[in-house]
């Protein structure tokens, strides 16, 4: 049997949810469908997911079709919570990307396919909703093409759409050529048919398609309704004849597994179960295997599964290349762990970090541990729930907007008994040095000194490289638990730069060091570095950036000049403006702090009709 891990991916409220309940049910993994509405869905399975009718952490459920088993990734849909697809696009196969009828290509969509086709992941686009009032057919597609990917072909039609009775039907001839015409500006052989006057079958163009997209270039769209089932069948032809799956290993493999660690569950009791992928090899239950962070968030440690299940394979006792497993037993696991060494063609961050910060404390004083406790239980199912200590001993966490602060709250109330207060919101501010810098301070003997010496060296980095590490003495200087407590210590001082933000694209460079063998101990060192970075730091100046929004906004021709300057007036800098029919297409990069603001005066700036997109994109350094 192959295995196929797809990932279904969507704007908010296209239908994403509802059609992995209608695959289930027409696959025969259920006997009935569940309703978001209602709460009953299979993959919605948390409180807050049922009641707010949204998915907020990534779920898992299996089908076949014929020999092939397919995982299939329930993924957010709402922006706030792109972190969960971030670690989703780590471990599928393909995607099924959603789009409404109805609505069309909507903001989210954009930034999610246009990932996708960065990272070249195969993927189906299901166009759902046609049969709900205002469906579309040839206007989105044509909206896809503009949007989304210039090489999308439909595979099957509509007829009465946008009525209840909406049915799905195979291409007309007509239909077929225009396919073969798309697909030709991608593909030689059929480029060369058609001018020599060869109109391809329907099983040519769909061979072509599928061989690119498997490349990741080329998209095939299926258009139907997850509510009344029509074009879930070609959809399901489509998942198993266009995506390609993973080729099993022999059963006898025995080569150590390696895995990814994508998503962390908790039971009410508190038992701690992860999801993983297996890349290569075997994993078995009671097995002790070794498990490699980030080096600055902890390196490796050795862990054992005390049980192991295979997703859509109960009793499957072992978990080979391609299944996702779910274990237990390793109370140190944290999503974005690895079995064995990570992969070396890691695809890395995909979405933008979070831009917005929010200081959060307990609303009954006394509870600042709990609190504590409970957001750093948070952050093992989500790493981008990340905190800080501010000056006076505040706590803050970043967030990509508003829905997923409401949601942490509701979490910290529901599942830790811990209500919290947020402070409103507020732009996730950095620093970059802007020059280069050196300190050195010598170990001294005496009440409060550290028997340590550390010499370093800042200077700036590539933007987007993050922090850099790196000797500039003999690694032999000194003992490894040493070097490693000053590189720790650096990574860590480096949370709160001398404006009090966090400092990034830097290297820091280990110039000096020094220590008394019978005296010293990796405290002095951890002491020591943290004052000698800063004061490096400070001799190199830094530069506070603000993050910015990269923005397409479309409005009526007469209310040009009122958006324009608004958007002027709020700090907006612009590259483009396009004029298409009846409408002006202005694209540009904008403040993060004032998105949401812009965004609120749009209706009224553009008499309803204006249409907003925009996305983390870039910083700028504050005036």
């Amino acid at each position: 049997m192959h295995i196929l891990n797809i990932g279904i991916l969507a704007h908010v409220d296209a239908g994403k949810t509802s059609l992995t309940e209608r695959l289930l049910f027409e696959t025969g993994v259920i006997d009935r469908l569940g309703s978001v509405d209602e709460g009953s869905t299979q993959t919605d399975t948390g409180e807050i997911e049922r009641r707010r009718g949204i998915t907020i952490r990534t779920a898992v459920a299996s089908f076949t079709l014929g020999d092939l088993r397919v995982n299939l990734v329930d993924t957010p849909g709402h922006a706030d919570f792109v972190a969960e697809v971030e670690r989703a696009l780590g471990v599928l196969d393909g995607a099924v990307l959603v789009v409404s009828a109805v609505e069309g290509v909507q903001p989210h969509t954009r930034v999610l396919m246009k990932t996708l086709r960065k990272v070249r992941l195969p993927t189906l686009i299901f166009v759902n909703k046609i049969d709900r009032t205002g469906a579309r057919e040839r206007e989105v597609l044509a909206d896809i093409r503009r949007r989304l990917s210039p090489y999308s072909v439909a595979l099957n039609t509509v007829r009465d759409i946008g009525c209840a009775a909406a049915t799905t039907h195979g291409l007309p001839a007509e239909r077929v050529e225009e396919a073969a015409e798309v697909l030709a500006e991608r593909d030689d052989d059929l480029l060369e048919s058609l001018v020599d006057g060869k109109i391809p079958d329907l099983e040519q163009v769909r061979a072509v398609l599928a061989r690119h997209c498997a490349d990741g270039v080329a998209h095939p769209i299926l258009y139907g309704s997850a509510i009344t089932g029509q074009g879930v069948g070609d959809l399901l032809d489509a998942i198993a004849g266009m995506l390609p799956p993973v080729h099993r290993p022999d059963a006898d493999d025995d080569r150590p597994g390696t895995a990814t660690v994508f998503a962390i569950k908790r039971a009410p009791s508190g038992e701690k179960a992860a999801y993983l992928r297996v890349r290569a090899g075997v994993l078995r239950p009671r097995e002790h295997l070794t498990f490699h962070r980030a080096r600055h968030q902890g390196g490796a440690y050795d862990g054992r599964l005390t049980a192991l299940t295979v997703a859509g394979a109960p009793g499957q006792r072992q978990a080979m290349a391609g299944d996702i497993a779910k274990v237990w037993g390793v109370p140190e696991i944290r999503v974005g762990d690895h079995v064995g060494e990570p992969p070396p063609a890691d695809r890395g961050r995909h979405f933008s970090p979070p831009s917005l910060e929010t200081v959060v404390r307990p609303r009954v004083p006394g509870h600042e541990p709990l609190l504590h406790a409970a957001l750093l239980t948070l952050a093992e199912q989500d790493p981008l729930i990340a905190t800080r200590t501010l000056a006076g001993g505040e706590t803050s966490v970043l967030l990509y907007g508003e829905v997923q602060k409401e949601v942490i709250g509701e979490t910290l109330a529901r599942e830790f008994g811990v209500e919290a207060v947020f402070e409103p919101s507020r732009p996730v501010y950095f620093e970059r040095p802007s020059g280069t810098g050196e300190a050195v301070e010598e170990m001294r003997n005496g009440p409060g000194e550290f028997m340590a010496t550390v010499g370093l060296r800042v200077e700036p980095a590539a933007p987007g490289s993050g922090v850099g590490y790196r000797l500039e003495v003999d690694l032999g200087s000194l003992p490894l638990a040493f070097h490693r407590a000053i590189e720790e210590s650096v990574r860590l001082a480096l949370r709160d730069g001398p404006h009090g933000w966090p400092v990034t694209d830097v290297m820091v460079t280990l110039t000096r060091t020094g220590y008394d063998a019978p005296v010293t101990v990796a405290a002095d060192f951890r002491g020591r570095t943290p004052t000698v970075l800063m004061q490096a730091l400070r001799r190199a100046g830094t530069t506070v950036y603000e993050p910015c929004h990269r923005f397409e906004v479309e409005v009526p021709l007469e209310t040009f000049s009122a958006i324009t300057g608004a958007l002027a007036a709020l700090g907006g800098e612009f590259d483009g403006t396009v004029r298409r029919d009846d409408t002006w297409v202005i694209t540009g990069e904008l403040p993060a702090a004032v998105v949401h603001e812009f965004e609120q005066r749009l209706p009224g700036l553009s008499h309803g009709e204006g249409a907003w997109w925009s996305e983390p994109a870039g910083d700028r350094p504050t005036r």
